[in-house]
């Protein structure tokens, strides 16, 4: 019954991780983006990461894999903040208005500032 539980684990971790590349291949701009790695392919890691645990029960406690598990879902909210507020310091285009974008203008004719 373990190792159903730890191959359903797996499929999951594994669809999750699939639909994370995908998105990150298929999606049109950087902001979107964003999604891919840190919301699929966290979940599908995590899920890779559970099954470890479950498969290590009854041999031993499987502490490594939870501080890989917390220090993922810490870091990659973290970095998918940080990539976003670059993204938008460096007034990356987006499909989106942006904030402090003007309604009736594009991204490409907005006036800039000239360094």
């Amino acid at each position: 019954m373990l190792d159903i539980i730890v191959s359903l684990l797996l499929l999951v971790g594994s669809f999750f991780i699939l639909v994370g590349a995908i998105g990150l291949i298929r999606l049109p701009d950087f902001f979107m983006r964003l999604h891919g790695p840190t919301k699929a392919t966290t979940l599908g890691v995590g899920g890779m990461l559970l099954a470890a645990i479950v498969h290590g029960v009854g041999r031993d406690f499987s502490l490594r894999e939870l501080l890989i598990t917390l220090f993922l879902f810490i870091t990659a909210p973290v970095s998918a903040y940080l990539l976003g507020q670059a993204g938008l310091r460096r007034r990356v285009t987006s499909r989106v208005p942006l904030p402090g974008d003007s309604p009736g203008l594009s991204r490409e004719r907005a006036p800039t500032s000239s360094r």
